[in-house]
Parts: C-alpha cells; sequence; structure tokens
C-alpha cells in the first residue's frame, strides 16, 4: 500500500442538529452510549493498518480535543505517524482566516500535509457513521492511476438532494458532478470519503475552490481530469440531521443493525472512563436496549440508548429515546421520542415529548419537525412539568427559566434567562 495521510475533516458547525452541537463540533456528538460519532473515522483509518492522521478542527473544539488527547485508545499515541489536531491559526507574514470550508481547510494546512510528502492523502468526513475497510478503495485509486476517487453509494432518492450526485460509466470513470441539486437525476452519491494523489491535490486547491464537492471535483471533471469512483455497499449513515441522528442510534437495537458494534475483528475504539458496571435494580424493566457502564436503572427503559453514568429511579419511564452521559431521570419522569444532553436533570413526574400534537418548533421548524424534543446539556427539568413534542429546551435552563409553568405546548422553546413565548396556563 503507498503511503498514505488520512485527514479527518471535524472544523463544521453542524447547525442541523439543533442544541446537540451548540456546545461542541459535530464529530464529538456522543452516538451509540459510549462513542462520539468521530470514533468511525478514526477507527476505521486505524483498522484500515492508517497510523498517520490529522484532525482538522474549528467549531467549539475543545470537547473534540479532549476525547482525542494522544490518541491512545486508538493506538496512534506514536512518535511515527499517530494524529495530529491542526486548528485555523494567524501565521506570521501571511493573512490567516477560518476554514472557509473543506477544501480551504486543507488548503491552509498544505504545508503540513507536504512535509509527510504522502503518496495519497485520503480525506474523510468525521461525522458519518459507517465501517469501512479503505485498503480496496486505496488500491483501486492506485490501479487506475486515478488523480481523484471518490467513495460513492445509493441512498433512497427522496435524500439524494443532500448530496453530490454522479454520472459514472461502466469503467468507474466519472463523467458529470452536480452538487446537492435540487431534483436530483439518480441516487448515486458522493459520500464525502475521497483518495488524492499528492501532485494531484497541490494543483487543483486554490483559494477561490472553498469546498470540494462544490468547487473542487466539478472543476476536475469538467478538465477531464482522472476521476474515479469506488462503490461502497456498507452500511453508512450521515448523521447530519436531528431525525438521521435519532434514527442511526436507534437502529443499533434492531435484530439485524446496519453496523454491528460487536465485531471483534473491526471494533469501534473511544476514550472510555473507568466506571462501575450497569446495575440493574430488582424492580427494573430494561426491554431492547443499549445501557452503558455506569447506569442505574431502577425504573422501566425501552427500545433506548444510554450513555454512561445515567440514572432512571423508581417508577420512571424512558422509550424511544437518547440519554447521554450522567443525566438523572427522576422517579416517575417519562422520556419518549427525546434526546437528552449531558448532565441533565429531568424532575420528579416531569413528562418530556406527550401527544400527538406534531406542530414544528417555532424557532427551529426545519430541524425540530418529527416529533422529537430536545433537552440541552446541563439543563434542569421541574418535577411535574409536562412537556409536548417538538420542544428545545435550551442547554443550561434552571428551573427557575420554567417560571412555574407546567405545559410547555409542542413546538416550544424554553431559553435560559430570557422570557418564555405565551405558554398555557398551569394546571
Amino acid at each position: 500500500m503507498p503511503s498514505v495521510l488520512t485527514l479527518i475533516l471535524a472544523g463544521g458547525e453542524g447547525e442541523r442538529l439543533s442544541i446537540l452541537s451548540q456546545v461542541r463540533a459535530k464529530p464529538g456528538v456522543p452516538f451509540g452510549g459510549k462513542y462520539r460519532i468521530i470514533d468511525f473515522a478514526l477507527s476505521n483509518a486505524v483498522n484500515s493498518g492508517l497510523n498517520d492522521v490529522a484532525v482538522l478542527t474549528q467549531y467549539a473544539p475543545r470537547s473534540l480535543m479532549d476525547h482525542i488527547g494522544l490518541g491512545r485508545p486508538w493506538d496512534l499515541d506514536r512518535s511515527r505517524g499517530g494524529v495530529s489536531l491542526l486548528q485555523p491559526y494567524l501565521g506570521r507574514g501571511r493573512a490567516r482566516e477560518w476554514y472557509r470550508g473543506t477544501a480551504d481547510a486543507v488548503l491552509q494546512n498544505i504545508d503540513f500535509v507536504t512535509d509527510r510528502s504522502p503518496e495519497a492523502i485520503l480525506v474523510l468526513a468525521g461525522d458519518h457513521v459507517y465501517k469501512m475497510d479503505y485498503r480496496p478503495f486505496l488500491e483501486l485509486h492506485r490501479s487506475k492511476g486515478a488523480d481523484i476517487t471518490v467513495a460513492i453509494r445509493t441512498v433512497p432518492i427522496e435524500e439524494a438532494h443532500r448530496f453530490g450526485i454522479l454520472d459514472v460509466d461502466p469503467d468507474g470513470r466519472v463523467n458529470a458532478f452536480i452538487e446537492k441539486p435540487p431534483n436530483p437525476p439518480s441516487n448515486l452519491v458522493s459520500m464525502g470519503v475521497y483518495v488524492f494523489s499528492l501532485p494531484a491535490l497541490l494543483q487543483e486547491l486554490t483559494p477561490e475552490r472553498i469546498d470540494f464537492g462544490r468547487d473542487v471535483l466539478p472543476a476536475m471533471v469538467n478538465a477531464g481530469r482522472r476521476v474515479y469512483a469506488y462503490e461502497y455497499g456498507g452500511y453508512w449513515e450521515d448523521v447530519g440531521t436531528v431525525e438521521s441522528y435519532w434514527r442511526a442510534n436507534l437502529d443499533l437495537l434492531s435484530d439485524h443493525p446496519g453496523i454491528n458494534l460487536f465485531d471483534r475483528p473491526w471494533l469501534i475504539y473511544t476514550k472510555s472512563e473507568e466506571r462501575a458496571p450497569a446495575l440493574i435494580g430488582p424492580d427494573a424493566h430494561v426491554e431492547r436496549s443499549m445501557v452503558s457502564h455506569g447506569c442505574v436503572i431502577h425504573g422501566s427503559v425501552v427500545h433506548s440508548v444510554l450513555s454512561p453514568g445515567v440514572t432512571v429511579e423508581r417508577g420512571a419511564v424512558v422509550r424511544d429515546s437518547i440519554v447521554m452521559f450522567d443525566t438523572v431521570v427522576r422517579e416517575r419522569a417519562v422520556l419518549d421520542r427525546a434526546i437528552v444532553d449531558k448532565d441533565c436533570e429531568i424532575g420528579q413526574g416531569a413528562t418530556v415529548g406527550f401527544g400527538d400534537d406534531l406542530r414544528p418548533n417555532r424557532r427551529e421548524p426545519e430541524r425540530l419537525y418529527s416529533g422529537l424534543t430536545l433537552v440541552g446539556k446541563r439543563a434542569q427539568v421541574p418535577g411535574g412539568v409536562q412537556i409536548g413534542r417538538n420542544c428545545r429546551i435550551d442547554p443550561g435552563v434552571r428551573r427557575e427559566d420554567f417560571r412555574r409553568k407546567r405545559l410547555i405546548r409542542s413546538g416550544e422553546t424554553v431559553t435560559h434567562g430570557r422570557d418564555l413565548p405565551a405558554l398555557a396556563p398551569e394546571s
């Protein structure tokens, strides 16, 4: 295999994940209980024998940097190769700025790339959930003598508008590329996973070409460069929306999940704290759920994913929900189709997610519309409060921010330290 430098793009703001990415980079969002989204790209690289990895960070990077550290969980704490964390910086004698897009992020770190002198540069997104052996991908790129090879797959046609669309000939050469067309002509899409030859990367990256999908790939195809496609047939999910994130988590609970976390030959590695094993109390009921270490369950957990350290007290019900690290669900509280971030407290007898009113969230109608309710990091929901569908409880909200209201209608938002919209009277 040629010498390969792996670049993981982890700098996006991830606005479509709403408050889940408000306090952290999207690749740092917890997934599958104990993992973070970026663990999949990192583990794929290491399991493919690629040990020279750089993670390009930008937006709210602290939790992501704390998570990766020196790279020990992925065996990347080594003197040759290993993992590097790259952020935008101001260079003496030349202007620098925030990364403007995926291609610009690589261009701003081109000195790092050339210092490594790799034969191939593997460019990955840090916010996709999948298992992929990159070695056949790299071998196809080498055998074709390609300038760039793009990993592709088919998706449901109704989702194709979210991706770049390709036209590929029988030999695998890309004849056309259209980035996110409103009416896609096909459902063969780019995964946002690329491998470049070093000369092609150096030639094609310019200050005017900000994004790989929007700028670089179309330009290379139109110029007749050797652009090839590698079709990937395994599970792959772009968890860039609240709905897709929730769906991908709960898919882990099916009889035949798209991605098998119990596959020992291809483990997903992560930074994992030492905690006691999960404790299931004598009155607990746990059904088709993932319960991580350090959890204490005395209530009912059904079809849900719980991160380490979650407590579900007696009489509480967690159903079709994702509950992140160290959150406490008090007695007789109910979570139904909810995503609850870290270090939250759901008060005694409170309900998060109830009723059949599916009106979209008034502040984020394009993100919260499918009945899911979000509770942000370190929020406190008072006892007895009833919260409807498509609601947003912002990070850091305290009990007093509810202003003694006991009913939060579907589609409303509770914000820390500000007046609430008109709500129903107490009941």
